[in-house]
């Protein structure tokens, strides 16, 4: 029985269900949505995050996502914050609950205090007719026709509209704020994220002697063995200034041997790659993957502001730094 069963179907029927519950949304994103936004953009505080059961993991969620783009925010349990966890909340703050019926008994029991205390209060729920809509400063409304869960129980599209509608609310924030590339780096230091996003190309390349560099007259034959010196896959070519005039990579090799060129007789100068793309130490390694991925090359030399080879890395080098 089990085997013939087509989970294929469920699944699709799934994922139509939940993509109707998103485009749903649409609907939504009127003058509520723009108040929403300026309440949390202007709060001098912190936004206050909270939500029961599903809800709550939603909440979770969405309180990392302002937090990692630039929205100071947290997570409170509401059963908690009736039993001494309001204490976090200050009068600077902006609380943000989030309940698919409207009627969480944990959250209204909270908003006589939060009232009191004059707190600005946005409610994400799937009622405009429910307890918190009516008590909300503002209102957004992810009511979802119906729930992925055959039974109508589980919360499945109804927390991913939520879901979906806090990202709406986080990305429209980090817009308006101007936040950067460098800002969300300060905020993930850890792991391969962080790493290209704060490593510069100073950090990772080879220096002096390990960077592999010929002049123009130098024999393929030798540049071959500078290339085997180094390890990286390619050498600088330079002039008698010691200025970048060319690489030469295993590509370049490939091509020399279709060619049947005499390695011993010819010189570098004649079959390098005279327009190779170059790097500058102080870029982040972040955009040198991106530029290594869009020229389709494994490794790039680092050029000073007179274009001279300081630095080279590769590949591995970036496997080696954690950063890919």
């Amino acid at each position: 029985m089990t085997a013939e069963f087509d989970y294929r179907k469920t699944a699709k029927q799934v994922l139509d269900i939940e993509k109707a519950a998103i485009d749903g949304l649409y609907q939504y994103l009127d003058q509520a949505f723009n108040h929403a936004c300026r309440l949390m953009f202007q709060c001098p505080g912190k936004v206050i995050v909270t939500g029961m059961g599903k809800s709550g993991h939603i909440a979770h969620k969405i309180a990392a996502t302002l937090a990692s783009t630039g929205t100071p925010a947290f997570f409170v349990h509401p059963g908690e914050a009736s039993h001494g966890d309001l204490g976090m909340i200050g009068k600077d703050d902006v609380v943000l609950a989030l309940s698919n019926s409207g009627e969480s008994s944990e959250i209204i029991s909270l908003l006589p205090v939060l009232k009191r205390r004059g707190l600005s209060l946005i409610c994400l729920t799937g009622n405009p007719a429910s307890t918190m809509a009516r008590e909300a400063s503002v209102h957004l409304c992810t009511r979802v026709e119906q729930e992925a869960c055959p039974l109508g129980l589980a919360p499945t599209a109804s927390t991913t509209a939520a879901l979906v509608m806090g990202d709406a609310l986080a990305v429209s924030l980090l817009e308006a704020r101007g936040f950067t590339a460098d800002d969300f780096a300060l905020s993930h230091p850890g792991g391969a994220l962080g790493k290209r996003l704060l490593l510069r190309v100073g950090d990772v390349m080879h220096r002096d002697e390990l960077v592999p560099r010929v002049g123009l007259d130098t024999l393929i034959i030798d540049a071959l063995l500078e290339i085997g010196r180094t390890g990286l896959g390619f050498t600088a070519v330079v002039d008698d200034q010691q200025k970048l005039v060319g690489i030469y990579t295993d590509g370049d090799l490939r091509r020399t041997l279709d060619h049947k060129i005499d390695l011993h007789h010819t010189s570098i100068g004649q079959v390098m790659t005279r327009s190779c793309t170059t790097a500058h130490a102080n870029m982040l390694v972040a955009e040198a993957v991106k530029l290594m991925e869009e020229k389709k090359i494994s490794g790039l030399l680092v050029v000073d502001e007179q274009q001279h080879p300081v630095g080279a890395f590769n590949m591995h080098d970036l496997l080696r730094a954690g950063v890919i």
